[in-house]
């Protein structure tokens, strides 16, 4: 332990947000610089628990009393390698993640939390600063390649494990950029996307391939990629996204969220966008179908775009303020969460059942919905019904559809390799993550279906694992969390 005292002499401290008014005038990230002397005493609240909860809080078991002491002892360089260890790319959890770890923090059953994430994002990126973080190819190489097919965070964990391994490693993306939802799907305020190619150029100097526009089953046939590479993970996310199957969801207008969030990262990436096929908030009136962080990440984004209103509609009723019952520590708790966008205005609502849309000249111009309830059916579940009398109109001129994925495109390259599909729709696996055909593998939202970043790098590595098995018979590659010799 750090400082035994720590938690009972220091507050929880993070990062502050610039100040609305300067943030929405740009794209760039939204947190300032936090103190190093600052992190120390964050690092020292950490009270290194018998049973440290935080491990089974974070899907990859990171080690984090480790590097809270490590941190506090001003030793960067270890507390790098202990971070290194079970996470390959921090500096997107750091930024990205929602910090399960923090939810089962054992402080956090009384007090604040330890603000880890804070510190993980910290400690990469000032190592990176103080030039720590370098290349590490492998000695040798095993004559073994293996095509990864999606660059998102599970495929790019997984290419990284394998290379490591001795592999050859080709990563295939279809769009023109290696990065997939990190990339398109994250607006910048989120993450620069210099953070992601700081970290690209470091993978393709440990020996990585990167094959960009490059459509798998269509580029590259189902039947070539399996005769070209000893083994094939499918990491490609879960991209279908839900829609909604009311009258009036054809007219101009109404836009799935990605399509929106994609485009404007484009835009940022300085790349041309024909003016008739702009997507652009500016002036309008917009409603985001959709609570989630994808909502978010819209409602931010329209902000920025200069829109004139913007409302966030959530089919489910409002969370509680508090943890319940049914969501005790060390549980991730179900509650009511407000993001930086939300700082940055609109306005929101819940339990909003959109039942329809109307237009004039082919573009929606008018959103129809209604309240609704939830109640207890006689077998405990859960029943949705209109609240009467509640039903409304609202004048839109751009709707969002922000309400999540239901699985990975089956059309094309999946169907054309055999394999099979779980009763959601994601790629069937055994516990090596390995397909119903031989030699193929699934990682990430593809398999486990929507989810976090922290939990895609955590497949990535594991089906790294598999296919480390799965080609030489053994794998000395980490199991997710896995604690190594520790540091004296």
């Amino acid at each position: 332990m750090a400082d035994p005292k720590g938690f009972l002499k220091y507050v929880r401290e993070t990062a502050r947000r610039r100040p609305v008014h300067e943030r929405v005038g740009d794209w760039l990230e939204l947190y300032t610089d936090f103190p190093k002397e600052k992190l120390r005493t964050q690092a020292a609240r950490c009270m290194d628990c018998g049973i440290p909860f935080c491990h089974s809080g974070c899907p990859l078991g990171n080690i984090i009393p480790d590097w809270n002491d490590l941190i506090y002892r001003d030793r960067w360089a270890d507390a790098l390698d202990r971070l290194h260890a079970t996470n390959n790319f921090p500096e997107f959890t750091g930024r990205l993640c929602p910090a399960p770890c923090e939810a089962a923090c054992v402080l956090g059953i009384n007090q604040e939390p330890v603000a880890i994430k804070q510190i993980e994002w910290s400690i990469i990126d000032r190592a990176f600063e103080m030039g720590l973080v370098h290349p590490t190819p492998p000695e040798t190489r095993s004559g073994f390649t293996v095509a990864v097919v999606g660059s998102g965070p599970a495929g790019l964990a997984a290419a990284q494990q394998l290379n490591r391994a001795g592999h050859t490693v080709t990563v295939f993306e279809r769009d023109d950029r290696i990065g997939g939802l990190l990339r398109y799907g994250i607006p910048d305020f989120k993450m620069e996307k210099h953070v992601l190619d700081r970290r690209l150029r470091l993978m393709e100097q440990e020996g990585v391939h990167f094959r960009t526009s490059t459509n798998v089953g269509v580029d590259i046939t189902a039947e070539e990629l399996r005769a070209g590479w000893d083994a094939v993970l499918l990491t490609g996310g879960s991209t279908v996204p839900r829609d909604l199957n009311v009258p009036g969801r054809n007219l101009r207008g109404i836009h799935f969220a990605m399509e929106y969030l994609a485009q404007q990262n484009r835009l940022n990436a300085g790349d041309p966008v024909p003016p008739q096929q702009r997507i652009d908030a500016r002036g309008k009136r917009v409603v985001i179908l959709g609570g989630g962080d994808t909502g978010s990440d819209c409602l931010g984004t329209a902000h920025r775009q200069g829109a004139a209103e913007v409302y966030q509609f959530e089919l489910l009723p409002r969370p509680p303020a508090a943890r319940t019952l049914e969501f005790l520590w060390p549980n991730w708790p179900f509650i009511l969460r407000s993001s930086h966008a939300h700082e940055e205005g609109g306005r929101r609502d819940w339990s909003i059942n959109t039942t329809g849309f109307s237009g004039e000249n082919g573009h929606v111009i008018t959103l129809h919905g209604e309240r609704v309830e939830f109640v207890s059916s006689p077998d405990g579940r859960k029943q949705m019904r209109p609240v009467p009398d509640s039903a409304f109109t609202l004048q839109v001129d751009l709707v969002l559809l922000a309400m999540g994925f239901v699985h990975p495109q089956h059309e094309g390259l999946l169907n054309a390799l055999g394999v099979e599909y779980d009763s959601r729709g994601n790629v069937k696996t055994d516990r090596d993550y390995q397909t119903t055909v031989p030699g193929v593998f699934a990682a990430g939202d593809m398999r486990r279906g929507q989810s976090l970043i922290v939990w895609a790098i955590a497949e990535g590595r594991e089906a790294a694992r598999g296919i480390d098995r799965f080609l030489t018979g053994s794998s000395q590659l980490p199991l997710a969390g896995a604690r190594l010799t520790l540091i004296p």
